[in-house]
This record gives structure tokens, sequence and C-alpha cells, in this order.
């Protein structure tokens, strides 16, 4: 859902995959990779890293590209591999706001959940009013991008 009575934008959802919730933690901390299938991802480069098996931070930049819009934002990612938990903070860039949030939960039957939330507020008015229009459909061909790149390594329905 999008909020409409303030200017940050932000949507909750869950996702069930047949994929277990490890394989897709990994996949989403996998951040360099992102320019391989992210839509409007045109680079990534970690700018430092402090991770080890338990989890750990990391500083990334990346760099999105849509239509005439070209931008830059650095952000620090939070892995917790053991509670299946990314977390995501805004340094610097376009946003007044960006904050998200991925939790991976294994089903019972199999597979996983895939829960996420976002969180924006562009500092320029025209891109806000621009991302408010298309957030919807580049929100949904995003997250369509993760289960595609997980069908692509995992190899399709388990």
């Amino acid at each position: 859902m999008v909020s409409q009575d303030s200017p940050v934008t932000s949507r909750t959802t869950s996702t069930d995959v047949p994929y277990s919730a490890a394989q897709m933690f990994d996949l989403v901390a996998d951040v360099e990779k992102y320019p391989e299938f992210l839509p409007w991802c045109i680079a990534l480069r970690i700018l430092d890293r402090d991770v080890s098996e338990a989890g750990g931070k990391l500083r990334a930049e990346m760099i999105v590209s849509y239509k005439v819009f070209r931008e830059r934002f650095k952000s620090d990612v939070a892995l917790d591999p053991a509670n299946k938990e990314i977390d995501v903070h805004y340094l610097d860039g376009p946003f007044r706001r960006l904050h998200n949030q991925w939790r991976f939960e294994d089903k019972p039957d199999g597979g996983s959940t895939i829960h996420f939330f976002i969180a924006f507020e562009f500092r320029n008015i025209v891109l806000q009013s621009t991302a408010r229009v298309v957030f919807e459909k580049a929100f949904a061909r995003m997250s369509e991008a993760f289960v595609d790149r997980a069908d692509d390594l995992y190899g399709g329905a388990q």
C-alpha cells in the first residue's frame, strides 16, 4: 500500500517462494550481484565490509537509472544470518529518508516467506511525485527480479 497522507511512501509485503529462508537470505545479501538482475540498478560497489559467517555490516554505494533520472546513494546494510534478517539504512544521496528491511521465514511444508518493508522520501519533490506514480509497478518488477534470480540460482521450483 502506498501512503498518500505524508511525503513518505511505504510498502510492506509477504511473498511465498519455493526456496529456503537461508537461500533467499544469501541471494539478497549478495548485493554486489544486483546490477546483474535488478531493474534500474546499473552499478553497485562495496565501500566497507565487516562481515563474517555470524553476520555483520557493509556499506554500499548504488547507482540507479530510470528514464532521465540517474542517482547515486549510499547505505549501511546489516546482515543477521541467524535470524535471517537484513536491515538497510540510508546514508547519503537523493533521499530525505530510505529504509528497508528483509526477513525470511521457513515454512513448515517447505519453501519460505519473504517479508519486506520499504519506506522512502526524496529530497526533490519532482522525484517524489514521479516515484509515487511508478512505485507499484516498479516495486512489483523488482520483487519479481529477486524471485527470477532465485529460479536462476536454485533451479526453479523445488
